[in-house]
């Protein structure tokens, strides 16, 4: 998520834009309406209720409904941890400016407190009253302590006795204990004693040990239940094993989440690796932002937090036990594959097979065919991006690998392939991106690995995280020429998210793209400046130009009385001057369709600005990823895959990479992609002309709509058995 201020209006300056204005004009004068743009801060929070809305949905499968109910709870963390916490900080030292609709930044915050706290207690509710039942009744219970017989709380006090009391904790606070430090989003139980002696009250703070499993299973008792426990209420009920000869008189959970947002001022900073772990230090002890606390909690109790926390009563959020349904992940683990979605396994890409029954496949030899197209998770990772790199540490005739690495998994193959071709005697770079955000110190740690197998390990630029997905290996072929191998993605190289994270990936044995990439890794390793590319839209410094210049001509096209078109699938769409095009392009006639993920700061289906545009969203199973643009192009159609999205960061302080496609095969794919995603037909949520998300899941004649993501296995599964 981007932490950086808006600039109100956000006017377009780029010479390209004046195309615009000889074609259409608005409000009389040639200006756009100055509430053109939604709030991001609120779209944002509209997706998560979108999540959220499929851990309420019935037709669900029960334990992905839990699985969605967590991730819900995992976002809403993030959010505050990085926005929320941007927006607090530049509040605090008066950097903040008015957003992208103007509001001031003490109403947006309060707006989204608001806003967040209504979603918080409808996610409780949810839980409550539909997920939890609906566990209790395929069997799978999460108990209370008040629920429990006097024979399971005798096994569980074993258990807690032997497993859960030596790990503990209780820090006392009084005059010789200052207040403790509570570190994010960890559980806390707030304790008050009396000690009978004197009478004293006393206040106490026991963190619930983040080591253990945040909910404890108890004891099969025959009747095939799955029965567990929520750990901290399993603490609360043996706090006088934890104080003894004390009177508990209070005790309630509560849970603190802090700015994790980092910064690092490179240009002060010799050593970046060294700078940024200082900086993950530091992150441990950010300022509070929100406080979560059980809704049964006391006057005095809340008092002292706010207090010792500083938090204002508007960060308070008073939920229904428990709290942290993030850890309703490992209930979603359970296995029982009538609660979870169908099983489905990737298949090879059709053009990756080997031309022969009994033949192994060579990567190299199918690449240099043609072009090739995959699409995860439908179509496996591990058999063509890692099997494409696998290869290449492992061929002779491969003389050197260049990759960028932003986020990759902790016991990567991609990483052990880089380190077997560095071994083997290769030439081999990596470029980390050590600041991709919570992924610093794992990324830290890979980078000194690969350092010390000799890969040259690089960092990219000052000022720009290199966010990119580029692979590039240069092979020795029989003929004693050098040929360039590409793969240019929308999604990391990480062999675990892959399988849950639709993306596209090109493999290209083409000259001008292998000559496009070499070049872009030289200026990243070294201090080429490169002006142009031929198949590549690279930013910060040509791919808003050429977006915007692609969105130009349609909007000439049409207002010329030719065929125009522009689709777009992105995860956020926010970048005002990006959007304004869009806008001069509407109402000069283009059809634009918008397939969004996340944020959608622009409006939709307004008359005069944007009523040419329809956007729409798809959440399911797989976690929609990728990066697409689309332009009719009088019939010869311009299309990109690649990293960027469309914000400000992507565009102005990242590297990222658009490739164009050229096979005819690829065109008609994204093309078919769109138009699946934009039936009628399929289960989508449309955004109206006033800012409000809503879901089509079922048509007119009451029949639940078409999920597209199970539609793509069932053909992607189809093209690979016929081609056997």
């Amino acid at each position: 998520m981007d932490s950086e201020p808006y600039v109100d209006g956000a006017a377009v300056s780029n010479d390209l834009m004046d195309d615009f204005d000889d074609i259409v004009s608005f409000d009389g004068d040639g200006t756009l309406p100055t509430d053109r743009f939604l709030d991001r801060e609120i779209s944002w929070l509209a997706f998560n209720q979108r999540v959220l809305e499929l851990a309420e949905d019935p037709t669900t499968p029960l334990l992905e409904r839990a699985n969605f109910a967590a991730i819900f709870a995992s976002n809403l963390d993030e959010f505050f941890m990085v926005r929320v916490a941007g927006l607090k900080r530049r509040i605090s030292t008066g950097l903040a400016v008015p957003t992208n609709i103007g509001t001031a930044p003490k109403d947006v915050l309060a707006s989204i407190n608001r806003k967040a706290y209504a979603l918080q207690a409808r996610h409780a509710a949810a839980f409550q009253d539909s997920i939890k039942p609906d566990l209790d009744t395929a069997g799978i219970h999460v108990e209370m302590w008040s629920d429990l017989a006097e024979a399971d709380r005798a096994t569980m006090h074993d258990v807690f006795s032997n497993q859960i009391f030596p790990v503990l904790m209780p820090l006392a606070v009084d005059p010789a204990h200052p207040f403790p430090y509570i570190s994010g989003l960890s559980l806390n139980l707030a304790v008050r004693v009396r000690n009978p002696k004197n009478e004293k009250q006393e206040f106490a703070r026991l963190k619930v040990p983040q080591v253990l499993p945040r909910f404890v299973q108890l004891p099969d008792d025959s009747s095939g239940r799955l029965r567990f426990i929520p750990l901290e209420d399993l603490i609360a009920n043996h706090l006088q094993d934890l104080f003894p000869g004390m009177e508990i008189i209070e005790h309630h959970v509560f849970r603190v989440t802090r700015n994790e947002d980092v910064e690092i001022d490179e240009d002060e900073s010799e050593n970046l690796i060294q700078a940024l772990e200082k900086e993950l230090l530091r992150r441990r002890f950010g300022p509070p932002i929100r406080l979560e606390i059980t809704e049964d909690m006391d006057p005095v109790t809340l008092e002292l937090l706010v207090r010792e926390l500083d938090i204002t009563d508007q960060e308070v959020y008073r939920l229904p036990a428990p709290l942290d349904l993030a850890g309703l992940f490992e209930i979603a683990k359970i296995t029982n594959p009538e609660l979870h979605f169908a099983k489905h396994l990737p298949t090879t890409a059709v053009q990756l097979l080997p031309t022969e029954p009994n033949m192994k496949p060579d990567i190299f030899a199918s690449i240099g065919r043609r072009d090739v197209l995959v699409h995860h998770p439908y179509e496996s990772f591990a058999t063509s991006v890692q099997a494409f790199l696998e290869q290449a540490a492992a061929d002779p005739n491969v003389l050197a690998i260049k990759q960028t690495l932003y986020r990759t998994s902790g016991d990567s193959p991609i990483i052990e392939a880089l380190i077997d071709a560095a071994e083997a005697g290769k030439q081999v770079l990596a470029l980390v991106e050590i600041k991709a955000r919570f992924d610093e110190q794992n990324n830290i740690t890979w980078a000194r690995k690969l350092e010390k197998a000799g890969v040259h390990v690089v960092y990219g630029l000052v000022g720009l995280k290199t966010h990119c997905k580029l692979a590039l290996v240069i092979r020795q072929e029989k003929d004693g020429r050098l040929r360039h191998y590409t793969h240019i993605g929308t999604g990391n190289y990480n062999p675990k998210t892959s399988r849950i994270y639709e993306d596209l990936g090109l493999f290209t044995a083409d000259d001008q793209v292998g000559k496009d990439v070499t070049r872009l890794f030289n200026e990243l390793s070294g201090y080429a400046i490169e002006k142009k590319f031929k198949r590549l839209l690279v930013a910060p410094l040509h791919l808003r130009k050429g977006l915007i210049k692609r969105i130009a001509v349609e909007a000439e096209n049409a207002a010329a009385g030719k065929p125009s078109g522009i689709r777009i699938k992105i995860n956020s769409m926010v970048d005002e001057e990006i959007i304004d095009a869009l806008y001069h392009a509407s109402n000069a006639g283009v059809p634009i369709d918008i397939w969004v993920r996340g944020i959608c700061a622009l409006k939709a289906g307004i008359p005069g600005l944007s009523e040419n545009i329809r956007v729409r969203s798809i959440l399911g199973r797989y976690l929609e990823h990728s990066r697409l643009f689309w332009f009719h192009n009088e019939g010869d159609p311009q299309v990109y895959i690649g990293s960027a999205d469309m914000m400000h960061r992507n565009l102005d302080r990242r590297v990222e990479v658009l490739v164009r496609l050229v096979q005819d095969d690829h065109l008609a794919e994204i093309s078919a992609l769109f138009d699946l995603a934009m039936s009628p037909e399929t289960t989508s949520w449309h955004l109206t002309p006033d800012g409000e998300w809503t879901r089509h899941a079922r048509g007119d004649d009451g029949q639940i709509l078409s999920d597209m993501q199970d539609g793509l296995m069932r053909q992607i599964s189809k093209r690979r058995r016929s081609a056997r």
